[in-house]
């Protein structure tokens, strides 16, 4: 009789064993035939601009490792939410990827007081793709020669400071914000519908200054029809050696720049999850893939998915809280 149980109750561990690695075999066979379909990567902009092109730039190397189609799905509109939303209500079958921005993943559904999506909840990190930083520009009529004298100026009583955003909630208009609370400076802000109408506004003298990425800012300080005062990165950029950075400026600790990456929905094969970025993290490691990426203006650097997770809790906690603080709201 004891016999008998013994046997019984190692027949039923060995099953719960074989059940319990169940999942964990589907989950590497799923891996190992991944993609034998087209992926798409859905972005929340439309074609043109850094996400776009830092999205086509992967997309094309995807495919030539994957020998399967990687396709741009874009899908604007509410702040990035249209094409969140439909991420996160996708398949996590690993065929639909959120090709994603600061604004969109983290600022929008706070913005827009609507409940769409929860990083944390609906997504899981894939990998950063690359990262942008901005330059604070004048309108070269203006007489600030440095940003000391334009926050000087924020300060006084009744100035007439104006600034250019693409947006309520965009990084450019946070950067601003963050600005203003801590020098104690304060200007008007008036928000484009897109980065297009802010930058012809700056240049025709409408508005003083803006943020914008080097990218689209860099021709226009060529040309002498802008004035850069500082850079948001963390060290001087190579095309604008002479400009100080914030930190430099006085905003001690204090860098950021735009980033792209791609999230996954929540649900998504952990192994999938981890085939897709051990092959970013080789890709974006190619030199010749880093320059098509410093030709927008952009650095490429993959994360890690746990990287990744760590980076944008860390920039969730910086920026909510200005959101909230500015009781920024979609316009």
């Amino acid at each position: 009789m004891h016999r008998s149980k013994a046997l019984c109750l190692a027949a039923a561990t060995a099953a719960g064993a074989v059940l319990s690695l169940a999942p964990i075999a589907a989950q590497a066979q799923a891996a190992g035939n991944w993609p034998d379909k087209p992926v798409r990567l859905v972005l929340p902009y439309p074609p043109g601009g850094n996400v776009d092109g830092a999205a086509r730039i992967i997309s094309d190397q995807l495919q030539a490792q994957f020998k399967q189609p990687f396709l741009v799905d874009n899908k604007p509109g509410a702040g990035g939410l249209i094409a969140g939303e439909f991420v996160a209500k996708a398949a996590p079958d690993g065929y639909t990827f959120f090709m994603t921005a600061n604004g969109p993943l983290l600022f929008s559904p706070t913005i827009f007081k609507r409940d769409a999506y929860d990083w944390r909840r609906d997504f899981v990190p894939v990998s950063s793709v690359s990262f942008t930083p901005l330059v604070l520009q004048v309108n070269p009529s203006t007489p600030y020669k440095t940003i000391g004298e334009l926050i000087e100026a924020g300060k006084k009583p009744g100035n007439k400071l104006t600034m250019a955003s693409p947006g309520a909630g965009t990084q450019n208009h946070l950067v601003s914000e963050y600005l203003q609370r801590d020098s104690g400076a304060h200007w008007v802000t008036v928000h484009y519908k897109g980065n297009a109408p802010a930058t012809t506004d700056l240049l025709g003298g409408q508005v003083d200054f803006n943020f914008d990425q080097i990218s689209v800012a860099q021709p226009f300080i060529q040309q002498g029809r802008t004035r850069p005062l500082a850079v948001t990165s963390p060290q001087r950029l190579p095309q604008l050696p002479d400009v100080p950075t914030l930190q430099e400026s006085g905003f001690k600790d204090f860098s950021t720049e735009t980033f792209t990456g791609l999230m996954a929905p929540k649900g998504t094969p952990e192994a999938i999850v981890q085939k897709l970025s051990q092959a970013l993290q080789k890709i974006l490691a190619d030199k010749a893939v880093q320059e098509r990426f410093n030709v927008l203006g952009s650095q490429a650097r993959a994360m890690t998915p746990t990287e990744f997770t760590q980076f944008l809790d860390k920039e969730d906690k910086r920026w909510i809280p200005i959101i909230k603080q500015a009781n920024i709201t979609a316009q």
